[in-house]
């Protein structure tokens, strides 16, 4: 192997478990602001009680140690309370999207089992067991955490209010429990305090869907060990944090793993206040922004560009307080970086990961050496590999490739997970013997400073607005339409998006299929960021000579087919 860069070693010393980061906070910032939810705020020490409660909640439905509880929620304060009451019980979290389709969180609940369901009521129905299943589902009313005026407005007979109000709320068919009216409900006296279970390193914390590096869907088991590991390395990469001081922007999703780890545990790790966000809105974060200004944000590079470009426009002092923020899930172009540098007075850096990295494994560092457009080097702990793909199928201690050429990315670090819950075939295809986890993507590292560059997809999964899109899943759901006889589904270039979702089609003589019927076909079928926005009818689809679809092919031939028409 050859190495452009020492290990940097891990100096700080990851805490035990989610329950130590909040109990930490609780003790040492009671009276601080942990949660600030569109102005209605709670204290450490409040939500400290909140989650003893919930736990209690949990307990009675029989929920203890290794059981899994599902959260099907968007950002809200009771996402926060029910993670940490989960994991305080022994319990794993097990995350999913509340605005992907139901037939996808169905297939994941049958992949871990949860006996309990805890889901935003706009996702009951989603979630709802069938004849036969043992499985409780408590709802969640998202207006009943926003302060008391909002919820006043809402109430009005007025067109506005009820447009609001249908966004927010949805019918709660019968049999379905109330899980603020029975979180509100045990925070009266108890005849014992909540002993939190004392977790060990090794206990699974939380279930992520992933496709992985081969677009199957996969539940990815991440440790106790494997988030305190990342929350720590998090600490030593921004060493200029203050503890007790900072304000986080919360927008990612946190049943995203970025999102995951940047807001629901390294903030508390920090003891800081979390302003959160329902969904990513510019004009919902300015506002956010002039009640209680951030220091901090974890985005992707078309949110922080947005935000820039609307808040120059509008006050250009108001990013100002945002000394530090992290871009990931797609490239952050340098030019995207320079115009938020210029709106903030603050500096920005690209991280790298995926969701069995927990998710972060290498970043720019926080610095004039930073260079944006590069993933930066290895975070603390890390290792990194970079090797000629097709050998190391064969042979995984295949030697390192010479700095300066492409090959595919291997990690290693205290991050890294064990594999995928139930899936040793699948987990056999990217862990290699020692731990070295296959990212599928193809970087060059430079051989002056060992600064790591992305080069290539080597797997075909498409990413928009930092979401994976996984060609297979939409293929499939689209080959099911009338008149279709074939599919490919490719990713093209998108200066907001990172890329958008084109379907290229071959049909049946005489059958005519366009983009809104496509679009319809698919509502319920794939997530909505999954669902094309283009559309190209083909005569055929280029093939490899076992008959595989030639995806890099298909979209080298829209590209110039775009090109000769003009766009």
């Amino acid at each position: 192997m050859t190495s452009a860069q020492p290990l940097i070693p891990l100096i700080v010393d990851p805490a035990p478990s989610t329950t130590a980061l909040l109990e930490q906070a609780a003790r040492r910032w009671p009276d601080r602001v942990a949660v600030d939810f569109l102005g209605a705020t709670t204290t450490y020490a409040r939500l400290a009680d909140q989650v003893a409660a919930a736990a209690q909640v949990l307990r009675d439905l029989g929920v203890g140690p290794g059981d899994r509880v599902a959260l099907v929620l968007p950002n809200c304060p009771q996402h926060v309370v029910a993670f940490y009451a989960i994991t305080s019980l022994g319990a794993t979290v097990a995350e999913h999207n509340p605005l992907a389709a139901p037939a996808e969180v169905q297939a994941q609940l049958q992949l871990h089992g949860a006996r309990v369901v805890v889901a935003w009521e706009h996702a009951v129905a989603a979630v709802l067991p069938e004849e036969g299943q043992d499985r409780t589902v408590l709802a969640v009313n998202l207006a009943a955490a926003m302060p008391l005026r909002t919820r006043l407005l809402l109430r009005l007979p007025v067109r506005a209010a009820r447009a609001q109000r249908a966004k927010l709320r949805a019918p709660v068919p019968d049999g379905v429990g109330s899980w603020d009216d029975r979180v509100a409900a045990a925070q009266g006296p108890r005849s014992a305090p909540h002993r939190p279970y004392e977790t060990t390193p090794d206990d699974v914390a939380v279930l992520l869907p992933t496709g992985g590096t081969t677009g199957t869907p996969k539940l990815v088991p991440l440790t106790q060990a494997n988030l305190m590991a990342n929350v720590a390395q998090g600490r030593q990469w921004v060493p200029g944090l203050r503890e007790g001081e900072e304000t986080f922007g919360a927008v990612l999703p946190f049943f995203h793993a970025f999102g995951m780890t940047l807001s629901l545990t390294f903030a508390v790790s920090m003891g800081a206040t979390q302003v959160v966000l329902p969904n990513f809105d510019v004009d919902m974060v300015l506002a956010a922004m002039r009640r209680r200004p951030w220091t901090f944000l974890a985005g992707v590079p078309p949110m922080l560009d947005r935000l820039a470009a609307s808040a120059t426009a509008e006050d250009p002092q108001l990013l100002r307080p945002l000394r530090y923020a992290i871009s990931g899930a797609m490239a952050l172009q340098p030019e995207i970086a320079d115009r938020w540098e210029t709106a903030t007075g603050g500096l920005v850096i690209e991280g790298y990961g995926m969701t069995e990295c927990s998710p972060i494994a290498l970043g720019n560092p926080f610095g004039p050496e930073r260079r944006p457009g590069t993933l930066g080097i290895p975070f603390p702990g890390t290792e990194i590999r970079v090797v000629d793909p097709d050998l190391v199928e064969e042979d995984p201690d295949a030697p390192d490739v010479p700095d300066g050429e492409v090959g595919e990315l291997l990690v290693r670090g205290p991050q890294v997970f064990g594999g995928y819950l139930d899936a040793p075939e699948e987990t056999a295809q990217v862990l290699l013997p020692g731990g070295w986890l296959r990212t599928g993507d193809l970087v060059r590292r430079d051989p002056a400073d060992g600064f790591v560059a992305l080069a290539d997809r080597r797997k075909e999964l498409i990413v928009s607005g930092g979401f994976n899109i996984y060609p297979s899943q939409v293929e499939e759901a689209v080959r099911g339409m009338p008149g279709v006889v074939d599919v490919a589904v490719v990713g093209l270039p998108d200066t907001s998006l990172g890329e958008h979702v084109v379907a290229a089609l071959v049909l049946e003589p005489g059958a005519s299929v366009d983009l809104p019927s496509v679009r319809e076909w698919l509502q319920d079928k794939v997530s909505r960021y999954a669902v094309p926005r283009d559309l190209h009818v083909l005569d055929d689809l280029p093939r490899s000579q076992l008959g595989k679809v030639l995806r890099r092919h298909v979209r080298e031939r829209i590209l110039a087919l775009r090109e000769r028409s003009g766009g």
